[in-house]
C-alpha cells in the first residue's frame, strides 16, 4: 500500500447509514480492508442500532447517538498504531447497522387446511390467514443467530422461517382451543391475541419482538363450506309447515298473473301449493297418519277425514277440489285425465 493510499483511507472517518428501501434488517458498513480509523465518528440514527465487531468478536452495541471510536470506548488497534507493520494492520473490525423500526404488513396463511376436532361439526379442516408486525430489539442475538457476516439481511430472508413457525403454532392453538369453529370465527381478535402471546417467546429467541398478530379470517374448504351453508339454511327455515305456507302465499301473485285469466291462474296456484304442502306434510309425518287410518278401519270405525281427502283430487286447470272419479271440473268445465 502506498503512503498516499494509506492517508486517503485514514481520512474516511465518518460511519453512518440510511436505509435505501423497505425491509432491510441488517447492513454491514463497507470499509476498505475492514479497518476502522482511530477516532472515527459513528452516527446511529433513531430507529437504528449499531454493533461493533473487533477481531471477530462483538465488542459493543450502540443505540441512537454520536460516538467517537477510540481506545477510551473500544479496544481498537488501528493503522496509526501499527507503523512497524508497513501500515498493514492484522486486526480487522466491522460495523453492522440494524433497523429497529416496526416491520409491518407481514403476511401469514395456511397453505393446507388444518384438521381439528370441532364440538359442533366433528372433524373439520380449517384455513386461516392474517398479518403480523415485529421489530428488532437485540442486535447481538440477531447477528449471532441470523444475519451473521452478510452484507445485507432483509425481511424476505426471514419470512419463510417466521411464516412456517407461525403456522405450526396456529395449528397447535386451533387443536388445543376446544372452541367450536363458529365461536372461533366470531372472536378473531381474541384468537389473534392468544396466538400472539404464544408466539412472543419464539420471536425473542431471534432478537425480535412481536408487536401485533392479527387473524383476518377463518374458513372451511369449499366442500365443507357448502355443507355449513345447507345447515344454516335449514336452521333459517325453522318450522317446515310454516315455511310451506309462506311459499304458497308468495306464489299467489305470480299465479294470478298467469295467462288464462286471474281466477283460473289463482286457483291453479292455490291448488299446486296445497298439493305441495300436503305432499311435504305426508313426507314428514306420513307413517303416523297411515297407521292411525289403518287402525280405525280395522276397528270398524267410520272412514277418517284422511280417507275422504283421498277420494278427491284437484282440477288440473283451476285447482278446485273435485271427486276423484269426476271426468270434468264442476267449476271450469275442464276435462280431467
Amino acid at each position: 500500500m502506498s503512503l498516499g493510499s494509506f492517508f486517503k483511507k485514514q481520512f474516511v472517518d465518518v460511519i453512518h447509514w440510511t436505509e435505501s428501501g423497505d425491509g432491510v434488517l441488517a447492513y454491514r458498513y463497507p470499509m476498505q480492508d475492514m479497518e476502522i480509523q482511530y477516532g472515527a465518528q459513528l452516527t446511529v440514527r433513531e430507529s437504528q442500532m449499531a454493533l461493533f465487531v473487533n477481531e471477530g468478536k462483538a465488542a459493543d452495541a450502540f443505540g441512537p447517538g454520536l460516538y467517537t471510536l477510540e481506545t477510551r470506548t473500544l479496544p481498537l488497534l488501528t493503522n496509526l498504531q501499527n507503523w512497524d507493520k508497513l501500515f498493514q494492520s492484522p486486526f480487522k473490525s466491522d460495523v453492522y447497522f440494524f433497523s429497529t423500526r416496526m416491520q409491518t404488513d407481514q403476511r401469514w396463511g395456511t397453505q393446507n387446511p388444518i384438521t381439528v376436532r370441532d364440538k359442533d361439526f366433528g372433524m373439520v379442516r380449517l384455513r386461516g390467514h392474517g398479518i403480523y408486525a415485529y421489530h428488532l430489539v437485540n442486535p447481538l442475538v440477531f447477528h449471532q443467530r441470523l444475519s451473521g457476516t452478510r452484507d445485507v439481511y432483509t425481511t424476505a430472508d426471514l419470512e419463510g422461517q417466521l411464516r412456517n413457525t407461525i403456522i405450526g403454532r396456529v395449528s397447535d392453538a386451533f387443536a388445543s382451543s376446544q372452541i367450536p369453529f363458529l365461536d372461533m370465527a366470531a372472536n378473531l381478535v381474541e384468537l389473534g391475541k392468544t396466538i400472539g402471546e404464544q408466539m412472543a417467546p419464539t420471536f425473542a429467541e431471534l432478537g425480535l419482538q412481536l408487536d401485533t398478530f392479527v387473524v383476518q379470517s377463518l374458513s372451511l374448504p369449499e366442500e365443507l363450506q357448502k355443507r355449513l351453508d345447507e345447515r344454516i339454511g335449514m336452521n333459517m327455515v325453522g318450522n317446515l309447515r310454516d315455511y310451506t305456507q309462506f311459499q304458497v302465499a308468495q306464489s299467489i301473485p305470480t299465479a294470478a298473473a298467469n295467462e288464462g285469466g286471474g281466477g283460473a291462474g289463482l286457483g291453479a296456484g292455490l291448488g299446486a301449493g296445497m298439493a305441495m304442502g300436503k305432499a311435504m306434510a305426508d313426507a314428514i309425518g306420513g307413517g303416523t297418519s297411515s297407521s292411525n287410518a289403518g287402525q280405525a278401519n280395522a276397528g270398524g270405525s267410520p272412514p277418517s277425514s284422511a280417507g275422504d281427502a283421498a277420494a278427491t283430487k284437484f282440477c288440473v286447470e283451476c285447482g278446485k277440489s273435485i271427486p276423484r272419479a269426476a271426468k270434468f271440473c264442476s267449476e271450469c268445465g275442464k276435462p280431467q285425465a
